[in-house]
C-alpha cells in the first residue's frame, strides 16, 4: 500500500462515524438534529463524493443555541481566570493528541493539501494555549489616579457571542476566534461555514471532553441565509465575529443593526507583494510563490498582485513561471501534493471565470489558466502577466491559485497601485533600502505589511485590514478588546467640594 493509500484509509476511518450519524449541532451539552428534521449533504471537493449529512439548521435552532449560551453565561464569567485557563490549556493538549485526525479530516473536507494540515491543528492547540495563559489577566485593569479620585479600571466579558467561520483552514480560524472569546469569560455559538462542517464538529466533541461546561460553547450548523442571519439578528447575541467575504461581512453589520451589535470582520484581499530592484530576488521569489500557491491560494493574506520594478521584471518574470509551471497539484492527502482540489463546484466556477476575464481584459496567461483532470475541483497554478490596474483581475479577489502580475517604474508609481483597490489586509514589500521601506510602509494602506518576508503570524501582534478588508483586530490583548467591556469605577479620596443646587 502507497502512502497515499494508507492516508486515504485513515483519514475514510476517521470519518467513517459521520457517515453513519451525520454532523449534528451540539447545544446546551447535547447532540441535536436541527429541530426541522433538515439536512444537506457535504461531499468531498477531492473527487465530488458523499462525505455526510449536516443538520441543516434555521432561527428556531439559533434561539435554542443562544438561550444555552446566555443561561451558562454567567458561571463561565464568574470562574476564576486560572480554573478557564486550566480548561483551555486541556483543550489544547486534546487538539494535539487528535492531531493526524484532524488533519487528515479537513484535508477530505476541503480540499487542502497535508503538509499544511498537519500543521493547522498544532497552530489551534497554540492558539488556546496562548489565550489560556492570558485567561488570568483578562480582567485587569489600569489605575488613573486625579486630584480627586482614585480612578480604575477593569474589563467584563461582553456576554454570549456569535462566532462566523469560513471554510478555509477553518479548524485553525475556528480557534482563533474562540479561544480568546473562551478566555475573556464569554460564552459562544459557532455557526461554521457549511462546505466544511467536519472539524468544527471535531473541536466542538475536544472541547467539552476536556471539561468546558455544558452551554458554553455551542455549535449550529446551516447556511448563512437561515442559521447565519438568525445568529445575527439575536438579541441575545452581543456581537459577531466574522471571518470571510466583505460582501458578507456588509449583510451582517446590517443584520445586526437593530440589536446594536457589536461586531469583528477578517475579509477580503487583493494584497500586493511590491518587489523593488534592490531586493533579495531568490528570496523575494520564494515568498511570492508560497503566499498565493500555498492552501490552493484561498486565503486572506494570499499576495495575489505581484509588482515588479520594470529593470528586473523580465528575468524575475522567468524564473516565476518555471517555478509556478513545477508546482505538484493532486490529492491532498498525498504528501507530496503542494496545491489539492479548490472547496466546492460554486468557488471552482468563480476562480475559472477569470481566465476568461484575463483574456478579454488583455492580459496573457503565462501559466496554468486550466482545469487539471475531469474529477474534483482541481485547477492549475495560474499566472497572468501583461496586466494594468485597471483590468478585473487586478482590483477583484479572486481567492485561488491566481496571481496577477504588474510592472512599475518608480516607487510613487508601485505605491499607487498597491493602494488602488478596495482592500486593505496585507501588504509584502522587498527592498533593501531602509528609509524606502520605512517611507513606503508609511503610505501603503494595508492593516498589517512584512518587510523582505512572508506571513510570519506572531500571536501577540495585531491581525486585521483596513478600507473594505475588515473592522477590529486579533491577536494579544486585541482579541479581549472585542470580547469585552471596559469598565470605569471612581473612589474619591477625599471630601472634594461638589457643587450645591437648591441649597
Amino acid at each position: 500500500m502507497s502512502e497515499l493509500e494508507n492516508n486515504i484509509a485513515k483519514a475514510e476511518a476517521y470519518l467513517a462515524r459521520f457517515r453513519d450519524t451525520g454532523v449534528l449541532n451540539r447545544i446546551g451539552g447535547a447532540d441535536c438534529p436541527a429541530l426541522s428534521g433538515a439536512t444537506f449533504d457535504n461531499t468531498s471537493p477531492v473527487d465530488e463524493g458523499f462525505l455526510c449529512k449536516v443538520a441543516k439548521s434555521g432561527p428556531e435552532d439559533i434561539d435554542a443555541a443562544a438561550r444555552a449560551a446566555h443561561d451558562a453565561f454567567a458561571e463561565w464569567r464568574d470562574m476564576p481566570g486560572a480554573n478557564r485557563k486550566k480548561v483551555l490549556h486541556k483543550i489544547a493538549d486534546a487538539i494535539e493528541a487528535r492531531a493526524e485526525e484532524i488533519a487528515f479530516a479537513e484535508c477530505l473536507d476541503t480540499g487542502q493539501a497535508l503538509r499544511f494540515m498537519q500543521k493547522a491543528a498544532l497552530r489551534g492547540a497554540a492558539n488556546f494555549r496562548f489565550f489560556a495563559d492570558r485567561a488570568p489577566s483578562a480582567r485587569d485593569g489600569q489605575n488613573l489616579p486625579s486630584a480627586t479620585l482614585m480612578n480604575v479600571t477593569t474589563r467584563v466579558p461582553i456576554g454570549p457571542v456569535g462566532v462566523i467561520t469560513p471554510w478555509n483552514t477553518p479548524f485553525m480560524l475556528s480557534t482563533w476566534k474562540i479561544a480568546p472569546a473562551l478566555a475573556a469569560g464569554c460564552t459562544v455559538v459557532h455557526k461554521p461555514a457549511e462546505f466544511s462542517p467536519v472539524t468544527a464538529r471535531i473541536l466542538m466533541e475536544i472541547a467539552e471532553e476536556a471539561g468546558l461546561p455544558p452551554g458554553v460553547w455551542n455549535l449550529v450548523n446551516g447556511f448563512g441565509e437561515d442559521a447565519g442571519r438568525a445568529l445575527t439578528e439575536h438579541p441575545l447575541i452581543k456581537a459577531i465575529a466574522f471571518v470571510g467575504e466583505s460582501k458578507t461581512g456588509s449583510m451582517i453589520m446590517k443584520q445586526g443593526a437593530d440589536t446594536l451589535k457589536r461586531v469583528h470582520f477578517e475579509l477580503g484581499g487583493k494584497n500586493p507583494v511590491i518587489v523593488f530592484d534592490d531586493a533579495d530576488l531568490d528570496r523575494a521569489l520564494d515568498a511570492a510563490i508560497f503566499m498565493i500557491y500555498s492552501l490552493n491560494g484561498e486565503r486572506c493574506t494570499s499576495s495575489s498582485r505581484l509588482l515588479l520594478q520594470s529593470s528586473i521584471a523580465e528575468e524575475f518574470t522567468q524564473k516565476l513561471k518555471t517555478r509556478v509551471d513545477n508546482i505538484r497539484v493532486g490529492h491532498p492527502l498525498d504528501p507530496k501534493t503542494e496545491v489539492g482540489p479548490l472547496i466546492h463546484k460554486t468557488h471552482f466556477d468563480k476562480v475559472t471565470s477569470y481566465f476568461d476575464v484575463a483574456r478579454e481584459d488583455g492580459a496573457t496567461i503565462a501559466c496554468g489558466g486550466e482545469r487539471v483532470g475531469d474529477k474534483g475541483f482541481f485547477v492549475r497554478p495560474t499566472l497572468f502577466t501583461g496586466a494594468s490596474q485597471d483590468m478585473r483581475i487586478a482590483n477583484e479577489e479572486i481567492f485561488g491559485p491566481v496571481l496577477t502580475a504588474l510592472t512599475f517604474d518608480t516607487e510613487e508609481q508601485a505605491l499607487s497601485i498597491a493602494n488602488a483597490v478596495e482592500y486593505g489586509l496585507t501588504g509584502y514589500v522587498w527592498t533593501n533600502d531602509l528609509t524606502r521601506a520605512l517611507r513606503f510602509t508609511d503610505k501603503l494602506e494595508a492593516g498589517m505589511i512584512w518587510v523582505n518576508s512572508e506571513n510570519v503570524r506572531h500571536l501577540p501582534t495585531p491581525f486585521g485590514g483596513v478600507k473594505a478588508s475588515g473592522i477590529g483586530r486579533d491577536g494579544g490583548d486585541w482579541s479581549f478588546e472585542f470580547y469585552m467591556e471596559q469598565k470605569h469605577i471612581g473612589f474619591a479620596t477625599g471630601q472634594h467640594r461638589i457643587p450645591q443646587l437648591g441649597a
